[in-house]
């Protein structure tokens, strides 16, 4: 079982910075493939990034490369999103999730319970 608590969200203005945040509880964290996801109002639940459990691959939806940053300590049972120049489309939930494999589908087997991002233009 591995429980997920994300922190860092919230307001910002349009070309600044957030650090999201996501402690994960668990002997076994460093088995699992992290990955960060965001809903919108209305929208469906969208992968950000993704973060093979070494750090040695990641995945960047194309609306935020060159903007994000994926990162992960396994000391720490963390994981990191840096995002850098948001835009008010960034505007959303994000969620932190855990699985086995790497998809950008959202079949993860354990999910937090989100932390809102404001981006205001």
């Amino acid at each position: 079982q591995v429980q997920l608590v994300e922190s860092g969200g919230g307001l910002v203005q349009a070309g600044g910075s957030l650090r999201l945040a996501c402690a994960a509880s668990g002997r076994t964290f460093s088995s699992y493939v992290m990955g960060w996801f965001r809903q919108a109002p209305g929208k469906e639940r969208e992968v950000v990034a993704l973060i093979s459990w070494s750090g040695g691959s990641t995945y960047y939806v194309d609306s935020v490369k060159g903007r994000v940053t994926i990162s992960r300590d396994n000391a720490k049972n963390t994981v990191y999103l840096q995002m850098n120049s948001l835009k008010p489309e960034d505007t959303a939930v994000y969620y932190c999730a855990a699985g086995r494999i790497m998809t950008t589908s959202t079949q993860y087997d354990y999910w937090g319970q989100g932390t809102q991002v404001t981006v205001s233009s």
